[in-house]
């Protein structure tokens, strides 16, 4: 088989650079709040409404909201890594998609834990923008596993015995009566 080619690579480059820069700039905003995020009504509404699913005091709606933007961070950085893992194998190397799978399923699993409060509260813009990461962690997803699929029957040396279902250590014997042609009339 063929390598994967470049414009899934580059897909899954942009997904990784989309994840490491918003999701960064969101932690680290969150983070370096000083109610973590909580005073901007529009991005904080998950964790107003995981909240009050838990009937969470004002406390723990800003440790939820620690939370979150840790996970986030961690998505960053983890999406970061992979970017660093793929420049890496510009020079020579396999990469290692297991890396940014991991980070994909945290996004995934923000992205579902925050889309029912937006839903519930009719907040079409915010519930557009969570489809839109979950559309994209799905995507480098599926990229990432068709890409390893590729290299791996790339990687994977061709023996026609397995082709055939046969056992590949075995060696093939061929009888000299089955090679024979047969033959061939004519009207």
């Amino acid at each position: 088989m063929r390598k994967a080619s470049g414009a899934t690579v580059a897909m899954i480059m942009g997904v990784a650079l989309y994840f490491t820069l918003f999701w960064g700039y969101d932690a680290l905003r969150v983070l370096t709040s000083p109610t973590y995020g909580l005073e901007d009504v529009w991005r904080s509404q998950f964790v107003f409404g995981v909240g009050a699913i838990f009937h969470l005091a004002p406390m723990g709606l800003i440790k939820l909201a620690a939370f979150f933007g840790a996970v986030k961070l961690a998505v960053a950085i983890v999406c970061a890594v992979h970017l660093v893992d793929r420049l890496r194998t510009l020079a020579g190397g396999t990469v290692r998609s297991d890396i940014l799978e991991g980070g994909l399923i945290a996004v995934v699993a923000v992205s579902l834990v925050a889309i029912g409060p937006a839903v519930w509260s009719h907040n079409d813009e915010l519930v557009r923008s969570l489809v839109l990461q979950l559309a994209l962690a799905a995507l480098a997803t599926a990229l990432s596993a068709v890409e390893r699929s590729y290299n791996r029957d790339a990687n994977r040396p061709v023996n026609p015995a397995s082709r055939l279902g046969l056992d590949s250590d075995a060696p093939i014997a061929i009888d000299a009566s089955a090679v024979a042609a047969a033959p061939r009339l004519h009207a």
